[in-house]
Order: structure tokens, then sequence, then C-alpha cells
């Protein structure tokens, strides 16, 4: 089983990034995560370079701006955990910074790309809050970069939050072909944090099976908060929450299809679990949280 695919936290940083995945580093052609941890009065410029990426608070607030004179304000959250975070949107070929009074912690999640869409911001009340499956199955999905939501050219990014002891990503499911209307090819990095309960740090699982197409992926792997998992191919879940810890992952996805969207396919000995969950009530602690009614700016 390989281990090239599990980044750990301090595997995974480089200069100023807690975890820095590029394409070249990721041996594929299109999604980035990057995670960047900034200090009281501190601030980052960087290149977008021939991707458009998505600031997105993980804890604390920034401001971002762009050399074209696009600013945005986002609040942010005190933590993953907490609540839905506004979020900016910056187009490829810009220089960004990103500059916070407090101090935080902010993902960029990012995706080569042929055009060159606007600078925007995403209000976080504008973020639409999904419950997924039932009962151990039950989790939430923050759709704020999803396909149909919020416009970009190949970027797809999603939050999910798993209650301590349910599986998500589950039934597993794959996307590493193109068949219209069936399928769409897209890479993916999941990024991870574990609520921490008594104490303790936490830890929770992803399994990646290999689906006979790519390269083979084959993950069985600990994750704790700061870990990222590597899905260029394969079967992807479950992703398990340890009880008493909440597991939260960040979802970046792209890929060539002419088309941006999401669309998967179950593994064929799993997918029947789906038929059991209108006979199950959705987890009660769910939702950890909804998108707030209006934006704080």
């Amino acid at each position: 089983m390989s281990t090239e695919f599990h980044l750990t936290a301090a595997a995974a940083a480089d200069g100023p990034y807690a975890l820095d995945i590029d394409p070249e580093r990721a041996g594929w052609g299109y999604s980035s995560l990057r995670v960047l941890d900034l200090p009281p009065g501190g601030r980052h410029s960087f290149a977008a370079g021939d991707s458009e990426w998505i600031v997105l608070p993980l804890s604390g607030g920034c401001t971002v701006r762009t050399d074209d004179g696009a600013e945005f304000e986002l609040t942010g959250r005190e933590s993953v955990f907490s609540g839905v975070s506004d979020f900016a949107y910056v187009p490829r070929d810009a220089r960004v910074q990103v500059a916070s009074g407090a101090g935080g912690r902010f993902a960029l999640t990012g995706a080569r790309c042929e055009r060159r869409l606007p600078a925007r911001y995403g209000a976080a009340s504008d973020v639409p809050v999904e419950l997924r499956g039932t009962g151990t199955c039950s989790r939430q999905v923050n759709n704020f970069g999803a396909a149909g939501t919020f416009e970009c050219d190949r970027l797809i990014a999603v939050e999910v939050l798993t209650p301590g002891g349910n599986w998500s990503s589950y039934p597993p499911h794959k996307h590493d072909e193109c068949r219209p209307g069936e399928e769409s090819e897209l890479e993916e990095i999941y990024y991870f944090e574990v609520e921490p309960a008594h104490g303790t740090e936490g830890v929770g699982y992803q399994r990646v099976t290999p689906s006979g197409r790519g390269r083979g992926t084959d993950v069985l792997a600990e994750v704790r908060s700061g870990d990222a998992v590597l899905i260029p191919d394969g079967w992807h879940g479950p992703s398990i929450a340890a009880p008493g810890h909440a597991l939260y992952y960040l979802n970046v996805m792209a890929g060539p299809g002419e088309t941006r969207e999401w669309l998967i396919c179950d593994h064929p000995d799993h997918g029947w679990i789906r038929s059991t969950w209108p006979e199950q009530p959705v987890d009660p602690r769910l939702p950890l949280y909804e998108a707030p009614a209006g934006d704080a700016r």
C-alpha cells in the first residue's frame, strides 16, 4: 500500500506554507492547495500564475488584494468547526497579497485554467449548507466553491464536516474517467483537520482503493490536523471520524473536462447503502452550524 499519496503536515510544508501541493508535486495536471499561516500583522504575496485561486479562511480573517486594485475584507471564522466562512476568488495571472491584522490560517485552493474571470467576493451567507446521508453516514457539506454554486473556470472546492463516529465519503466513489453525463475526470486533494477533545488532538482515517485506472492509488491513512491525501484516481471513501472527534476535510478538485461538473460513480459493492438512508434520520448533531442569515461586512 503506497504512502506517496498521504502527505503529513510536517512533510508537506514548504517555505511560507504549512502545506504546499502543486501539480508538479502531485504528479498531475490541474489541482493545487496551499495552507498559509500568518502571525498577527503578517502578510504574504504570491503570483497566481496559470491558476485561479480561492482564498478561504480556516481560522481568523484577512484582507485580500490583487494588483489590479481589487480588495476584499474577509471576516473569516474562529475555526472550521465554528462556522461558514466568506472567501475571495482571484484570477490567473494576478499578483495577490493576503494580510491579517490578528493572524490566522488560510487555505489557497487552486486550479490551472484557461479563462481569466474577474476577482470576486463570496459571502458566507450565500454558501449552501447541505446535509448528506443519514444515520452513521450523516455529514455536512459547505458548498462554497461547488460547480453550479460559484463560478470558476475549472476549480471545484467544498468543505465536509463529519461528526465523531460517522463515516463520510461513503459509499466509496470515483471520478477518474470522462463518461459524459455519468462521470467526470477530476483530480482531488483532501486536506484534514480534527477537532480536539478532552485534551487530545484526535485522528481520522482515509481509505482509497484502486479502480483499475491511472496510478492504482491505494491508501489507508491515519490522518491528523494539517495532513492531506492526494487522489489522482481510485475509489475514495470512507473518511472516518473517530468517536468524540469531529472530522473536517477540504476537497479541492479540477480536471481536463470541457464542462466544470462533479459527476461520480459509486463502488458497485457498496452503492446499495444509499437505499437504506430514507429509513434512518439524519444525525441530530447536524448541522454543526448553518450559514449566517446576512453577511457581516
